[in-house]
């Protein structure tokens, strides 16, 4: 059995949209993460992805599904569940992704300053 995701596995105060690297769609990284140590249930994947709707978590599944990255596979032994699980695929993406998130943090001031010095002031021009 694996062990309970940490609810607190991703920090609210960083945007995953911060690095301008990006692997799938805004959560396909995050799902990849939380499938890192085996097996979950989509119940399970909501706990640290608590800002995504069911339908977007819905959506980046089967996205990540058809390119390879994480199989479905539905039990049905006593009561049907499904579990979703990296791919051999899916699993050699963690690296690049350890990687790209080293790089983010080295480099986190300079992309906040950048992302701050072109938001948009507020002033009528």
């Amino acid at each position: 059995m694996t062990a309970p995701l940490d609810p607190d596995m991703f920090d609210p105060v960083c945007p995953s949209d911060l690095t301008p690297i990006r692997v799938g769609d805004k959560w396909a990284g995050m799902i990849i993460r939380c499938l890192e140590h085996g097996p979950r249930r989509f119940s399970e994947l909501r706990v640290p992805l608590r800002g995504i709707t069911a339908k977007a978590l819905t959506k980046s599944l089967r996205t990540l599904e058809r390119d390879g990255l994480v199989a479905r596979t539905v039990h049905g032994d006593p009561v049907r569940r499904v579990e979703y699980e990296l791919t051999d695929l899916g699993r050699s993406m963690l690296a690049p992704m350890a990687a790209v998130c080293a790089w983010a943090q080295e480099h986190w001031d300079e992309l906040l300053d950048a992302r701050e010095a072109s938001a948009p002031t507020g002033r009528a021009g």
